[in-house]
């Protein structure tokens, strides 16, 4: 029932806002069926366009990314606060990562997590210092937080 022993979860881009191209940290799926590549933008500004898309790589160092196929989503300029979120299941090489493009005109703010999931080995630890903070509770009363 605990489903965080069954992904594992990682920062992808931390909070920031600009306008250039923002690519995402290298994610080893090693071990894993596929991952959840979320992005959520906050307000944007009246013209702004880009785009989230994932990329490959056979290479830890990422040197040869390669977009993949038919990943793109659009955001435009009234995607204020939404969410966009890209499942790359059964990646075919190692390494990947989420791509945010921006037009270089227009700032936009926006971050990113990947959830990890279909683990070969469990359970998962979640809890990273100073970057994931976990805690499960089951079957919680009700009284003081």
């Amino acid at each position: 029932m605990d489903l965080l022993k069954d992904l594992k979860i990682t920062k992808a881009l931390a909070y920031a806002s600009g306008t250039a191209t923002r690519e995402g940290a290298i994610l080893d799926m090693s071990g894993y069926e596929g991952v959840l590549m979320i992005v959520t933008c906050a307000t944007l500004a009246s013209s702004a366009v880009g785009d989230i898309h994932a990329e490959q790589d056979s290479a830890v160092g990422g040197g040869t990314m390669a977009d993949l196929l038919g990943t793109a989503i659009a955001i435009a300029d009234d995607d204020d606060d939404q969410i966009f979120v890209l499942d790359i299941c059964k990646p075919l090489e190692r390494y990947v990562r989420v791509v945010v493009t921006k037009n270089g005109a227009n700032a936009q703010a926006e971050s990113a997590i990947y959830i990890q999931y279909g683990p070969g080995n469990k359970p998962q630890v979640n809890t990273v210092a100073d970057l994931v903070t976990v805690e499960t509770h089951i079957s919680p009363i009700e009284g003081t937080k």
